[in-house]
């Protein structure tokens, strides 16, 4: 075995991806599925879901999906049983799934705000939760938590407050999971990207901002969902066996201005 086998290799892994039906989640699930790992793929939508199993598939991969919602418990348990079922087994967990909104903060409704914090951390919160008592008995596992930059700036011209308020909560969360479960031998990092180029950002109410937040950008681009990759295996594999608690900010720059 060589020293990049011996570092990065996930062959006889599984790991869940939630929200890996589309982007971010679906380009970790697939880069996952490259290095040996074999994933489930939990995700709200089903046909995004097969798809993105069908794909990994095709290049050899192996894979299976389980629909649920990350805000309820009982399908948090759901999805790590189905992997459980299907491998014996569950050592990575990558809980990327969420959601953005924008509204001022004096103007936002409370059930709105609410809805983007259940699905940002508390479904953060509750997938890492299934996901340790599938680890614990192993004494080994890794949990990468998907926040996003705006959980240590404040974004501009957008006003977000729901949403960077539940993302600095998943960088907290990351790091107070990591406190208590090291014992177990499992380790609980985070991932904070910048501005990546996904279905959201082509949309209409968004593109027109691309040119301001480029100005911010010390790299001069937005980031691409393959800019995560590298990151996201990184902590899945043996090679960050020694790291856990801490937040890799992948923003081209951004928060350093």
């Amino acid at each position: 075995m060589n020293i990049l086998e011996k570092l990065f290799s996930l062959k006889r892994r599984v790991a869940m991806v939630t929200g890996g039906g589309q982007g971010i989640g679906k380009a970790l699930a697939q880069a996952l599925a490259a290095v040996g790992a074999a994933v489930l793929i939990m995700d709200i939508n089903e046909e995004t879901a097969r798809r993105t199993v069908e794909e990994i598939k095709e290049k050899g991969g192996e894979a299976d999906f389980y629909v649920g919602d990350v805000t309820k418990e009982e399908d948090c348990f759901g999805a790590v049983k189905k992997a459980l079922d299907r491998w014996g087994r569950l050592d990575i967990g990558v809980n990327n799934a969420g959601i953005g909104d924008w509204c001022e903060a004096e103007n936002y409704p409370v059930e709105r705000w609410k809805k983007v914090i259940d699905v940002n951390l508390v479904g953060v919160f509750l997938s890492a939760k299934a996901e340790f008592h599938a680890m614990k008995e192993r004494k080994y596992g890794k949990i990468i938590n998907i926040a996003s930059m705006s959980g240590h700036i404040v974004n501009k011209p957008q006003k977000q407050t729901a949403y960077n308020a539940s993302k600095a909560g998943v960088i907290h969360l990351t790091r107070s999971l990591a406190a208590e479960w090291a014992p177990y031998g499992i380790r609980v990092n985070s991932i904070s990207p910048g501005y990546i180029r996904t279905p959201l950002i082509e949309s209409p109410n968004v593109k027109d901002l691309v040119p301001l937040w480029l100005d911010m950008i010390p790299l001069g681009r937005l980031g691409e969902v393959d800019d995560l990759i590298g990151a996201a295996i990184f902590l899945a594999s043996p090679a960050s066996d020694y790291m856990t608690g801490h937040d890799l900010v992948i923003d081209g720059g951004y928060t350093v201005w």
